[in-house]
């Protein structure tokens, strides 16, 4: 459930009830199960060790860079070195400390109570992105990964999104068309080799993305190889620009 609905169910219940409730089920940490203050909330410790990202960052791939913003679009080296099918991205967190923890017990824990929040990060993130006929969509398991995991946190993601932005969002827009074997312990190189032609956009599909900027949303970038093949597919339907966000950046010095 969003957390503006829960925020709105709360406030339908009696103050005493909601008093008694209090004492039986205080608000906890996300992170750590601590008390905190607020539903959905970061205890002061757990908020130290989650690297959210701001300030001065890519353009491109959303990694901070050293110095003041210029609004000139600065590009890191690894963005500089390969330059990216999409017009822009950001990050809301690096992928480290509490904020891989947090994007593992999503992706792997079942920690569905996690989205409300994870999209309040991505909206801040997204700020500069954002447009007002933008579509919003997630990078796409293949089904029999998706039958195993029985969700996609990509896409819990980018629906929680696309309400809190106000925006439409289209959760199957993309099809993974093969099984890619898993991305991890390989090299750049390999990476992108084994994502060649294995997104489209699904046909049915294809009209709403004609002329129209694209945001996708992913749970984690690491080389950007995934994001590239959902771009190109984008492009290749007929988006007018593509722009990526992701929840946690990997980056060099993660």
């Amino acid at each position: 459930m969003a957390r503006a609905q829960t925020k709105a169910l709360w406030a339908g219940i009696p103050a005493g009830l909601r008093a008694a409730l209090r004492l039986i089920f205080p608000p906890r940490c996300i992170a750590c199960g601590g008390a905190v203050d607020e539903d959905f909330g970061l205890c002061g410790a757990c908020w130290r060790e989650t690297p959210f990202i701001a300030g001065h960052v890519c353009d491109a791939c959303g990694s901070p860079l050293p110095g003041e913003a210029d609004g000139q679009g600065d590009l890191c080296d690894d963005c500089l070195a390969m330059p990216r099918p999409w017009a822009q991205g950001r990050a809301a967190l690096l992928y480290r400390d509490s904020a891989r923890r947090m994007v593992l017990a999503l992706k792997h824990g079942d920690r569905l109570d996690l989205v409300g929040p994870m999209a309040g990060w991505l909206h801040r993130a997204a700020a500069p992105l954002l447009r007002p006929d933008m579509l919003v969509a997630p990078v796409p398991l293949h089904r029999f990964r998706l039958l195993r995991r029985r969700y996609n946190q990509s896409a819990l993601l980018s629906q929680a999104l696309a309400r809190r932005a106000g925006l439409t969002g289209c959760a199957d827009l993309l099809q993974r068309r093969r099984a890619t074997p898993s991305q991890e312990g390989r090299d750049r190189s390999a990476r992108f080799a084994n994502l060649a032609g294995a997104i489209r956009v699904h046909p049915r599909r294809a009209a709403l993305v004609a002329g129209r900027p694209v945001l996708l949303v992913d749970d984690v970038m690491t080389s950007g190889a995934t994001l590239a093949a959902a771009a190109e597919a984008c492009l290749d339907a007929g988006a007018s620009t593509v722009s990526v966000l992701v929840l946690a950046r990997v980056a060099k010095d993660a």
